[in-house]
């Protein structure tokens, strides 16, 4: 073989080795997306319909996760309980299926029960301190627990909203309840909560909420105004009493097995992308619960302002039901970790 022809071939080999280094390189883009081209498909699920505030968050999260990741990290939304009940998403999610589910922590407190007091009725008037408790160190502590459990937590402080009573007869104080058969999600603290103030709790998903309505298997419903406007509770039951018995902040959670599985740089995209989306959610709530109210007026619905002390009095057993199940003296610790945030 001649010089010329070996040169030519150590050249081409030469050229082979630098390409198979370079394409073996872990490059990282500027917003800190891995280099590699695979996408990362998670289905996003959660009750609410289409427009509500929970859903333009949730959009606003696909879009902002898809732009960081450079296309990536593809979330797919699933609205309106299409992947099934809150409690049997989470199981799903435990069992490692690419999903992460809108849980409420009345929902968690099955695998963490403390979790569970951050849904307690008339715990505190100031959403944002609930949506602080989230970056403290009780909070790490609840965490760290609901991982051992298999539960991921990727956005802590999603805010859901005030929850009030919708009925088809006009509710001005607890003893207005008495046998009426209300729609609550399928959790021990939104049953107990139901039950303290003398109303039949009645436990049913909310993609449910409106059949049941209509065919008259429940007498009315609770849960913020534009997640009572957007299952059209309106068009059947024409009383809202503000009684705010629950202020709500959930989570949006995967499963720890399949977060684990994911690319470090990814997860960090999903909670960053996922803590902005949160944070535009709330804006559109607000935003949005004034709307509601005039809407509700314009469709014939008479709007009940009640005394909320008499509803404190009823709910203040609840606590009691779960001192067997919290941790010793977890009412007034966490009241002290709210004061302490003010």
């Amino acid at each position: 073989m001649t010089k010329g022809k070996l040169k030519f071939i150590s050249g081409i080999a030469l050229s082979m080795l630098l390409l198979v280094a370079c394409g073996d390189a872990t490059d990282t883009s500027s917003n800190g997306a891995s280099a590699d081209t695979e996408t990362y498909t998670i289905n996003i699920a959660y009750g609410n319909q289409p427009g509500e505030p929970i859903d333009e968050l949730a959009k606003k999260w696909e879009e902002l996760a898809e732009e960081k990741s450079n296309g990536q990290i593809d979330l797919v939304l699933y609205p309106s309980s299409q992947l099934g009940a809150e409690k049997d998403v989470i199981e799903q999610a435990i069992q490692g299926n690419n999903v992460i589910v809108l849980a409420g922590y009345d929902f968690l407190l099955d695998y963490v029960p403390d979790a569970g007091i951050l849904t307690a009725p008339y715990l505190t008037d100031d959403t944002e301190l609930l949506r602080k408790i989230t970056d403290t160190e009780w909070f790490s502590n609840i965490n760290n627990q609901l991982k051992d459990k298999g539960v991921s937590v990727i956005i802590p402080n999603v805010v859901y909203g005030e929850r009030h009573l919708m009925t088809g007869k006009k509710v001005e104080t607890p003893e207005d309840l008495a046998g009426l058969k209300v729609r609550v999600p399928n959790n021990q603290m939104s049953i107990k909560t139901m039950e303290a103030l003398g109303a039949a709790a009645t436990p049913l998903p909310l993609a449910d909420l409106y059949p049941s309505l209509q065919q008259g298997l429940i007498d009315g419903a609770e849960n913020p105004v534009s997640v009572l406007h957007g299952a059209k509770v309106q068009e059947v039951s024409k009383y809202l009493s503000l009684t705010g018995h629950q202020r709500f902040i959930v989570s949006f959670s995967g499963g720890e097995s399949f977060i684990n599985g994911l690319p470090e740089d990814i997860v960090t995209i999903l909670k960053e992308t996922g803590a902005e989306a949160a944070d535009y959610g709330y804006e559109v709530l607000k935003e949005t619960d004034q709307k509601v109210l005039e809407a509700f007026e314009a469709e014939g619905v008479e709007i009940v302002e009640v005394d909320t002390a008499l509803f404190k009095e009823k709910v203040a057993s609840v606590y009691d039901e779960f001192e067997d199940v919290w941790s010793d003296n977890l009412y007034n610790n966490l009241l002290a970790e709210l004061e302490n945030l003010k």
